[in-house]
């Protein structure tokens, strides 16, 4: 992990030591002490100084090479010698997926273009997951019950993904829509307002995700960009102790699926001074399963800090499968930039469960289309080019519950709706607290089968009426 110093005093800063300015040095060691909860520490892998370049396997960066075996060859090599980094160089790689093994560290250097093939032919149909009997195309990068893995460097990764994902002409421009729409191979909807740049998509979707992370241990990704992905971009799923640190994702915002970060079901995580554009959710917590008997939380003790979203459809998301439960997630210190919503917490029964003891505090929001702040309980999902599900194929049992969020040091300049707040008439979101918050709003607080709310010197500047509510009980308003 990167070592902070300051250059103007010339000696390393450590924690609850300040500037001569005063300001106190925010690195991770700071936010993992202010959690409102007991945050474990979160310790990067340690490889050996073993350093296996893919050109010692017969990698060509030219731009055409499919280095797939190359790679695959080095990462072997290494794993048999136990462990260290496998380093690929300045320069344009093409390549098949990679799958990375236990205490390997994959590093590029600044320059690097790893280019994943547009052929789908060469992604194998390998198990979607650790312990899933469910089969699929692989992922371009992806590692199953793996110990002790880092991607690291400054180089960049593109994962093909037009030539994987549909586009609704809804989401482009006319001109892109044409050139699109004509392009050969690619076949439309009938209604021709889906897009499918392979036939064999839109019978059945399999796009893979890009990075894809199952049962893992100890896990590094810093310094390098992540765009372009077939589908969502990093999804670990079931992992523990995972840390991202300066990592760039970038999608197209028409990009369908196309969400940023996903944390599924994942314990002890870190995600700090990222920068995110998505094409769906943009930092995003996700939660399946039989709950954990131990916590009774699949996804729990997750810190998300000095991050900023820009083009998303929530900033910081949470859902919306969340019958594995969620607790103790602290997301602090984030921008959120144009994303469709500032904060969207959603879910729906057939997919939902429990959340509880989230702390959301100094975030600054700007030109928000629709919500600054958003619970929803009857979101409903669907792939693109299908009917939604009826009402018979909903599990009622998972029912989504809301309760114990905070909310704290919120300035919004600009968004349609400042806070909506929409819970179930037989399963009331509750103990929600807001508190100093700044909203410059066309619309204000709306709110719907919810009880136990707090608003406390909070200043929202919209048009009358700024409280609407409907089959809700204990809001209360405090001044300071």
């Amino acid at each position: 992990m990167k070592k902070l110093l300051t250059l103007t005093t010339g000696i390393f800063l450590l924690l609850g030591i300040t500037t001569n300015a005063g300001a106190q040095i925010k690195d991770l060691a700071y936010y993992t002490a202010k959690a409102p909860f007991k945050m474990p520490t979160i310790t990067a892998p340690v490889f050996q100084q073993k350093t296996f370049p893919i050109t010692d396997f017969g990698a060509v960066a030219d731009g055409k090479t499919l280095n797939t075996e190359a790679i695959a060859k080095a990462i072997k090599a290494c794993s048999e010698a136990g462990g260290g980094t496998v380093l690929i160089p300045k320069g344009t790689w093409v390549t098949g997926p990679i799958e990375l093994k236990s205490n390997i560290e994959l590093r590029t250097e600044e320059g690097t273009l790893v280019q994943f093939t547009d052929d789908h032919s060469k992604y194998p149909i390998v198990k979607a997951g650790n312990k899933s009997t469910k089969e699929g195309p692989a992922s371009p990068i992806y590692a199953y019950g793996a110990k002790n893995i880092a991607i690291t460097g400054k180089g960049i990764f593109d994962g093909a993904g037009e030539s994987w994902r549909p586009v609704k002409k809804s989401k482009v421009t006319a001109s892109k829509w044409e050139e699109l729409s004509t392009r050969g191979g690619g076949v439309l909807s009938e209604d021709k307002k889906v897009w499918w740049p392979d036939p064999a998509m839109m019978s059945n979707d399999v796009r893979p995700y890009m990075v894809f992370l199952s049962y893992c241990e100890n896990i590094l990704v810093e310094d390098v960009t992540f765009r372009n992905s077939p589908k969502l971009l990093f999804y670990p799923n079931n992992c523990t102790n995972l840390l991202m640190d300066g990592v760039h994702i970038f999608n197209e915002w028409w990009a369908q699926n196309g969400d940023g970060i996903d944390i599924s079901a994942c314990k002890k995580v870190a995600i700090y001074n990222c920068t995110v554009n998505a094409g769906d959710d943009g930092i995003c917590m996700k939660s399946s399963g039989i709950p954990d008997a131990d916590d009774k939380a699949n996804l729990s003790e997750v810190l998300v800090a000095g991050c900023t979203v820009y083009r998303a459809h929530g900033g910081f998301v949470i859902g919306s499968n969340t019958d594995g439960g969620m607790k103790n997630i602290y997301v602090t210190d984030c921008n959120f930039i144009g994303s469709d919503v500032g904060v969207r917490v959603k879910s729906g029964k057939g997919r939902g469960g429990w959340v509880r003891d989230i702390y959301v505090d100094n975030i600054t929001m700007s030109n928000i289309p629709n919500e600054a702040i958003l619970f929803e309980t009857s979101y409903e999902d669907k792939a693109v080019g299908k009917s939604k599900k009826s009402s018979t194929d909903v599990n009622a049992e998972k029912t989504p519950f809301f309760t114990e969020f905070h909310f704290n040091n919120i300035k919004c300049t600009g968004a349609r709706t400042a806070i909506v707040v929409n819970g179930l008439p037989e399963q009331k979101t509750t103990k929600i607290y807001f508190e100093n918050l700044d909203m410059k709003t066309d619309r204000g607080f709306i709110c719907k089968d919810a009880e136990d709310i707090t608003l406390k010197n909070v200043k929202i500047n919209a048009q009358d009426p700024v409280y609407q509510t409907n089959g809700c009980k204990n809001i209360n308003i405090l001044d300071k």
